[in-house]
């Protein structure tokens, strides 16, 4: 009788257990906030949070990093780093080689296009072809897409940004709406992809933006204002958070890096911009307390890339710091290989974002192969000590270059979009397409300066903390999903962050 007592109290136990883990798995599921708020600053280095840390008031970055969670060591995982690819990274877990936003632009069917361009889609809100985009080029899935799936398509998903690429990508395939700037008009716009008309909403605030330049909006606090004000205007006139279906909110700041690609990392003009945003930043916050809920919303942080020192910066102190101009290398390497394989037809398509991309139609009329092109071009680059390696992009594992490296060009490399070599410049050095060297910046590299990004939550079920294990870009938005009880986008490789969701 002890016996059949003892095994009856452990299934009872066992079943106790299990009802409660049932009990709690469905309550988990059931536990998601009504809204999340993923905020993309561009070209923001990660030690701007320290840099401008004491001018920074209570309310916006402060309250970031004191009430929320930093992972201090977030690092981009891919080579080029920039605004399209960021972009895309982030809200698919993934890399270009899977999702196939390889640049902002890149090569699609033999022709070089725009990373958003769509010549089956109109713009909605201008006369002009601004809206001409969507997310068609991007072959996988967002967290926003996968909000939509987990709720039966009933969230609503909505894309704010001064920049179009900023705005689509994050927001993903299924998104309600995606709006960014037209500069000919100085107002928000979006693409028959999303909608045939602006919704009300979006009509009134364009009507309070006034009337704006193009230079103001880039390269003054106003980009800014307006964007934050979209914003909100895009949470009250689509009641994001308002009902107790999750809904999702992407919103990218661009001013910072039209500023920083002018003005450089340690301007008083960048200074003065992310002392700005801070302010808006506590604005959304206190508008999102007041009318979503104070931790009834989770916010995510972070940066698309940082930014290289200016080469200008760096050789008034002392620091080893040079620069190729574009468009010179491409004219260069052009002329030896025409002069070489005795073509009459531009054989270099054109550098961008550290690749050379070989025009192939031009190599196969003539009698010589894609390799010996290849070979040539590699051998004329590796003579300027500029470029540390320069590296033929199928046969990357075969390249002599630090692990670190060959991995983020093998992320970063998608073959039928990417092109054909990749350049790896020394330290402090990038590429200048002006005529130039001047105090402005660039990013691109797989260097800490471009690579090392913030990324902060703060918010719903986010206790107070930071980790400085390494976390990669593609790490974030597993991170939110396994928050908030969905499936991770379909290519992504990211893992959630542990020493945030297990606290």
């Amino acid at each position: 009788m002890k016996r059949f007592s003892l095994l009856a109290n452990a299934v009872a136990a066992v079943l106790m257990f299990t009802a409660f883990g049932s009990a709690r798995a469905l309550a988990a599921g059931a536990d998601r906030p009504k809204l999340v708020v993923g905020i993309v600053v561009d070209q923001m280095r990660w030690d701007y949070l320290y840099r401008y840390y004491d001018m920074f008031g209570e309310g916006g970055f402060r309250r970031l990093m004191n009430e929320g969670f930093s992972c201090e060591n977030t690092m981009i995982n891919y080579v080029p780093s920039i605004t399209a690819v960021g972009h895309a990274s982030i809200y698919t877990g993934t890399v270009p080689a899977i999702h196939g936003i390889a640049g902002n632009n890149f090569l699609l069917n033999g022709k070089m296009v725009y990373c958003c361009s769509d010549s089956t889609v109109s713009t909605v809100g201008s006369k002009s072809a601004e809206g001409k985009m969507s997310p068609r080029n991007m072959l996988t899935t967002t967290i926003g897409d996968e909000l939509k799936i987990a709720t039966d398509f009933k969230a609503k998903v909505i894309g704010v940004s001064l920049k179009d690429r900023a705005a689509i990508l994050p927001a993903g395939h299924a998104a309600d709406g995606a709006y960014w700037i037209d500069y000919s008009t100085g107002t928000f716009i979006s693409s028959t992809y999303y909608m045939k008309e602006l919704p009300k909403w979006a009509v009134d605030y364009n009507k309070s933006i006034g009337k704006v330049t193009k230079d103001q909006i880039c390269y003054t606090p106003l980009g800014n204002k307006i964007t934050e004000e979209m914003a909100k205007a895009a949470v009250a006139g689509e009641q994001l958070g308002g009902d107790n279906v999750t809904d999702l909110l992407a919103v990218s700041f661009s001013c910072t890096d039209m500023i920083g690609h002018k003005y450089g990392t340690h301007s008083d003009k960048t200074r003065e911009i992310y002392v700005d945003l801070d302010k808006r930043l506590a604005d959304l916050f206190g508008y999102l307390d007041q009318n979503v809920g104070k931790d009834q919303y989770l916010v995510f942080l972070m940066a698309d890339h940082g930014a290289a020192n200016s080469i200008q910066l760096s050789r008034e102190h002392g620091i080893p710091a040079d620069g190729f101009v574009v468009p010179k290398v491409e004219k260069e390497l052009d002329a030896y290989l025409m002069n070489k394989f005795g073509s009459k037809t531009s054989l270099v398509r054109c550098i961008d974002s550290y690749k050379v991309f070989i025009n192939h139609e031009a190599v196969e009329a003539m009698a010589v192969s894609l390799d010996d092109v290849k070979k040539a071009a590699i051998e004329w680059l590796k003579k300027d000590p500029m470029f540390a390696y320069v590296v033929d992009l199928e046969h990357v594992s075969d390249a002599t270059v630090p692990a670190l490296i060959r991995e983020k060009i093998i992320n970063g490399y998608n073959r039928m979009r990417s092109g054909d070599i990749q350049l790896i410049v020394q330290p402090a050095n990038y590429d200048v397409y002006g005529e130039k060297i001047d105090g402005g910046t660039t990013h691109g590299t797989w260097n800490p300066y471009d690579a090392h990004i913030p990324f902060l939550l703060m918010g719903w079920h986010v206790e107070p903390g930071e980790t400085h294990e390494r976390v990669w870009m593609t790490d974030i938005v597993p991170t939110v999903c396994a928050m908030i009880d969905i499936q991770i986008p379909n290519g992504s490789i990211g893992s959630p962050v542990t020493a945030v969701t297990d606290r």
